[in-house]
């Protein structure tokens, strides 16, 4: 029965395919079937020769950094001295946290992220943002804190476990043994920001660079080249083994001219006071003290600095601020310049002549003297040691504002730079400058107040001490500098100012004056060799006036330039002078030593 069904069943299925239609459906789903296959084969070919010939090789390499990790070895910073090799700036161990970006997916880092900013005290936007930053496919390491404290290093040694992707590693951080001191010179450091990588392209992310001052200013030198540590890691991101190393190498050395010691004098005088010192060689430029004050601690910025660390350094008293480097009101010791404009332009002689008064008259106004009362016939010597206003009004007077101006820029006002950022020039404005800038004419007014540094007359304190370190010089303004590679060099090189023998000499005289027996002669207490200089006090409306100082020493040789200025500290000769005498003093201190 069955094998007379089967030839029934063969004989039915030969007559369907004698039938024409019946052969067209079998031709064509054959076809068909034909057709799929050689498709589904010909797309399988076309991924293999994707995968293995036109992108092997691409795939090779992300198969090898998958495997292959690559751990950033930082660099040290090369330390920073002071001009006798005692540091001001060095590294010292520190450990960091570094995120592998691939260990976890982005929904996974979100929960670590909360976690991590428990331990680190760092905000989990902050850490998601610096992931989001390179890409969560990136395979290098994201460094979320440079330092980190032994109470956090020991939690996530604990929990290892629970922060796959998660590894602390050994390094060094920027250590300023003298917290503030100097802090507005020698600067600090941060991680390179967005512009810092675009400019340089070999910068690997958290690159530290230095964000101010000295740091800054010569980062080339200081950085130095970042090495790295090649590894074979497991599946689990494991360390199976060493590949290699490329070790880092450490940036050079950088001396500073400044003194350590002097620094501190300096900045211990001003006590916190908003204030400024600076002190150079009146021969070379180099300068030997740079203090502003308040300071704040370079140290902070070694670690994470919150909104509210920086919103405090930009408000209040502005610990921030490089007052050295801020134009003030000179005052008195402006009349330095008024002097050398009115005998170098011929209208007075080094000997003239000029009555003083309580006040002198222009139009309906009344110029006082400070003492409110004249000295009589007096000469640039006794005008200077007792800084009469009204001879300078008169000598103002006769030589005209451009003059003046001419002269100021000459001696350093205006036209000295340091390099540093927030460096602002002084000014000393002339009739059309005014009338440029201001829109008002000028007035006899305007004229004595600029021959005694008040008005619209504005100078740094960096200025006012090579102003007055070209009088003690013989008349060269020098080009102040923080660099000891610098000095002695064509980048450095003094610049005459046409100061005559006979002006320079004039000068001196109420200089020396002003320290024997005028507004100065705090100085002349036996405790130091014998000094010049000027006194000023700048008046500042509906406060305090500024405490103003320059002067040079010694007498018999001079070395050393000094410009001091207290914020509203009242007079020059009260609140000025006990600064730069305790400069002077730890000056001559080591003259003695050495």
């Amino acid at each position: 029965m069955a094998s007379g069904l089967s030839s029934r069943q063969r004989l039915i299925q030969t007559s369907l395919v004698k039938t024409p239609a019946n052969r067209d459906i079998l031709l064509w789903r054959s076809l068909f079937i034909m057709l799929g296959i050689t498709s589904l084969m010909g797309v399988c070919l076309f991924r293999l020769i994707q995968l293995q010939l036109i992108d092997g090789q691409q795939h090779q390499q992300q198969a090898e950094l998958n495997r292959i990790r690559p751990v950033p070895l930082p660099a040290d910073r090369g330390n920073i001295i002071d001009r006798d090799g005692a540091l001001l700036a060095s590294n010292q161990l520190a450990r960091g946290v570094y995120l592998w970006p691939r260990q976890q997916s982005p929904q996974q880092w979100k929960g670590t992220a909360a976690r991590l900013s428990r331990i680190l005290g760092i905000p989990a936007e902050e850490i998601l943002a610096r992931l989001e930053q390179t890409g969560y496919h990136s395979p290098l390491p994201v460094p979320v804190a440079q330092t980190i404290t032994p109470d956090a290093f020991v939690a996530l040694a604990e929990q290892a476990v629970h922060f796959p992707g998660v590894e602390v590693l050994a390094g060094s951080t920027r250590f300023y043994p003298y917290n503030h001191l100097a802090a507005h010179a020698i600067g600090y450091i941060g991680e390179a920001t967005a512009a810092d990588l675009a400019a340089n392209p070999d910068y690997p992310f958290g690159m530290i660079v230095g964000q101010m001052g000295i740091e800054r200013l010569v980062n080339a030198e200081l950085e130095g080249n970042w090495g790295k540590r090649l590894i074979e890691v497991d599946a689990r991101g494991q360390e199976v083994r060493l590949l290699g190393v490329e070790p880092p190498i450490s940036g050079s050395t950088v001396q500073l001219t400044l003194d350590l010691e002097m620094q501190q004098a300096a900045e211990k005088a001003l006590n916190g006071r908003r204030g400024a010192v600076v002190a150079l060689n009146v021969h070379t430029g180099a300068i030997l003290t740079l203090a502003s004050s308040p300071s704040f601690n370079p140290n902070m910025f070694t670690r994470r600095v919150s909104e509210t660390d920086w919103q405090r350094l930009q408000q209040g008293d502005q610990p921030f601020l490089n007052r050295a480097l801020q134009t003030y009101p000179p005052g008195s010791t402006f009349k330095i310049v008024t002097s050398a404009a009115a005998i170098e332009s011929g209208k007075l002689g080094p000997d003239s002549i000029l009555s003083t008064s309580a006040f002198i008259t222009l139009g309906n106004h009344q110029f006082w003297e400070h003492s409110r009362q004249g000295y009589g016939a007096i000469g640039f010597r006794e005008a200077l040691a007792y800084s009469s206003n009204t001879f300078f009004y008169q000598a103002g007077l006769m030589v005209g504002p451009e003059t003046i101006s001419e002269w100021g820029k000459r001696l350093g006002i205006g036209s000295t730079r340091l390099g540093l950022e927030g460096e602002n020039s002084g000014m000393i404005p002339t009739p059309d400058q005014k009338e440029s800038l201001y829109g008002e004419p000028w007035y006899g007014g305007d004229t004595v107040s600029t021959a005694i540094g008040q008005g619209l007359v504005q100078a740094s304190p960096l200025e006012l001490a090579v102003m007055v370190a070209a009088i003690a010089n013989g008349g060269n303004r020098v080009q102040p500098h923080l660099l000891a590679s610098q000095t002695n060099t064509s980048a450095t090189q003094k610049q005459p100012t046409g100061l005559s023998d006979a002006t320079i000499q004039a000068i001196r005289s109420g200089l020396v004056a002003a320290v024997q027996q005028g507004t100065a002669q705090r100085l002349n207490d036996g405790s130091i060799p014998l000094t010049a200089g000027k006194t000023g006090t700048s008046e500042v409306i509906g406060q305090q006036p500024h405490a103003l100082y320059v002067g040079y020493g010694p007498v018999s040789d001079p070395q050393i330039a000094i410009a001091v200025i207290v914020e509203n500290g009242g007079y020059g000769g009260v609140t000025a002078i006990p600064v730069a005498h305790e400069v002077y003093k730890k000056y001559f201190q080591q003259a003695k030593k050495n």
